[in-house]
């Protein structure tokens, strides 16, 4: 008997079919990894599993440890052993892991809560999880990884037999990553079953015992994870063969046209610790310009110094094709031609209950003004062209942008920096949390934009990308910069090895 069973799940919106009669089976100890792009139903069906989307909502059968369950929400599925944990963590950052993990399910003695007995518990919770810190510390001071731990440990303080993780590992370094992965196995050691849900394709083939594929709503097929290659999951997945995962297209590589000098930059919170120290680059024109290093290298600080946004205190230089810049705010950025796309696309690129449309004229909606007055028909019109140039998928501008996948998301705004026709675009982790195939028209679009003359600089974790992409590394490491090479023969170990040695190199 199976441990999970779901029949012929048939969810809508409105008049999008979103699951299309997708049926998936998992065994009890199994690691079963659910892999698409972006749209494809993923979440959509796990939403159903965990009752976020309630019976009568949806069409189709669940069978859980052999009976048919039919949840009304998520207190349902978490009574009966079943814990989702989302890509957006759900944590309450005031408070302690104490007072996180049993928020709302206190334990108590004599109808007091009983604090001696959650502490206790609290510390076996995270030892489970292999997070060696009080319990009694504060969420908010945690790392990203660590606040993940807490959030599974927080579900198996709940004695979750099944346990659904969406993109977990989008957010963290490489050794919490490691961390995660290793806690899957040995949860599915104790007779915890696990649906994983990832983009990250060497993950999904390192921890899974059986890949499901979903394309468009439909299921497409469930395959031994031994049986698999990368580029099967890929082909499954986007429906034809992808011969190259990165595109890459000769183009012409002109003149310096930005230079950065002398930038320093010191902690938001405390301005006696540096974040980014004496760093000085070039960019050239119709050049893509990898940055790499370790979370905390100081990438993004030293772009958003760049980009007038930089929270904390910052000095340095900078030149446009020679002439010397004021830049204040990323108003005046913008207004001087440098546009940056931001790492964290839902806090800080979109703003999600407004359309597709608005989102994308944001920073250039003074060019459909006219005597004070918005020219709607000009708007639109610009709405319509940017959304077909750049392939947004959405059924009409009006849509909330909340609503679309991560890719389109990511493309939308783009759109938004490419209307206001910058010099030099500055990208942050364009592909984090996006599909292989939004990865792939988004290579194809910074191909298509260096070609015109943009230059582009793409701060990246994920070093096949920096080198697959870009025609020059510059490689920081604590905030300095160690490395400026010339991306011909590079290899991940050449740019580790930069990263980490004693001098610069050039």
């Amino acid at each position: 008997m199976s441990l999970l069973e779901m029949n012929n799940i048939v969810k809508c919106f409105g008049p999008v079919k979103a699951l299309d009669g997708v049926s998936i089976t998992l065994e009890a100890g199994e690691v079963l990894s659910l892999c698409g792009e972006n749209g494809s139903g993923k979440s959509t069906l796990m939403k159903v599993l965990c009752g976020i989307y309630p019976d009568g909502d949806y069409q189709g059968t669940i069978h859980y440890k052999g009976q048919q369950i039919r949840p009304t929400g998520i207190a349902d599925t978490e009574a009966l052993g079943i814990a989702i944990i989302h890509q957006e963590l759900t944590l309450v950052k005031e408070l302690s892991i104490l007072e996180n993990l049993f928020l709302g399910a206190e334990l108590t003695k004599y109808g007091f809560m009983d604090f001696e007995l959650m502490h206790y518990e609290a510390e076996i919770l995270l030892k489970k999880v292999k997070l060696n810190v009080s319990p009694e510390t504060k969420v908010g001071d945690l790392g990203v990884g660590q606040q993940q731990l807490v959030e599974i440990a927080k579900a198996l303080s709940k004695n979750a037999k099944l346990l659904v993780l969406d993109e977990p590992t989008a957010p963290l370094t490489e050794s919490e990553t490691q961390i995660l992965l290793d806690l899957v196995m040995e949860l599915r050691e104790t007779g915890v079953s696990c649906i994983y849900i990832s983009h990250k394709l060497g993950e999904v083939k390192a921890i899974s015992d059986h890949i499901c594929v979903i394309r468009d709503g439909k299921h497409i097929g469930t395959r031994a994870a031994s049986e698999m290659t990368t580029d099967d999951i890929i082909t499954m997945m986007v429906g034809r063969a992808m011969t190259q995962l990165f595109p890459r297209e000769e183009h012409d590589i002109g003149d310096v046209v930005l230079e950065v000098k002398n930038v320093n930059a010191w902690d938001k919170a405390n301005s006696s610790i540096p974040k980014v120290k004496n760093a000085s680059f070039s960019l050239k024109k119709g050049e893509i310009l990898g940055v790499s290093g370790l979370v905390g290298a100081g990438r993004t600080e030293l772009m958003e110094c760049l980009y007038g946004c930089y929270l904390g205190k910052y000095s340095g230089e900078f030149y446009l094709e020679g002439k010397a810049l004021a830049i204040n705010s990323s108003k005046d950025a913008l207004q001087l031609g440098i546009a940056m796309v931001p790492e964290d696309r839902k806090r800080h690129g979109i703003i999600p209950i407004m359309g597709v449309g608005e989102n994308i004229t944001l920073a250039g909606i003074d060019q459909f003004q006219k005597f004070g007055l918005l020219d709607d028909s000009k708007e639109a019109s610009a709405i319509l062209d940017s959304i077909d140039k750049l392939t947004v998928k959405t059924p009409n501008a009006e849509l909330p942008i909340k609503n679309l996948s991560g890719g389109n998301q990511q493309k939308a705004i783009l759109a938004r920096f490419l209307m206001v026709s910058p010099e030099v675009l500055i990208l942050d982790e364009p592909t984090r949390g996006i599909d292989v195939g939004a990865k792939y028209e988004i290579y194809k679009l910074m191909f298509q934009l260096v070609k015109k003359g943009i230059s582009i600089i793409m701060i990246s974790s994920e070093l096949p990308e920096v080198l697959g992409i870009s025609d020059r590394v510059l490689v920081m490491h604590e905030g300095v910069i160690k490395g400026d090479l010339i991306n011909q023969n590079l290899t991940q170990e050449i740019v580790m090895d930069c990263a980490l040695s004693e001098g610069a190199v050039a």
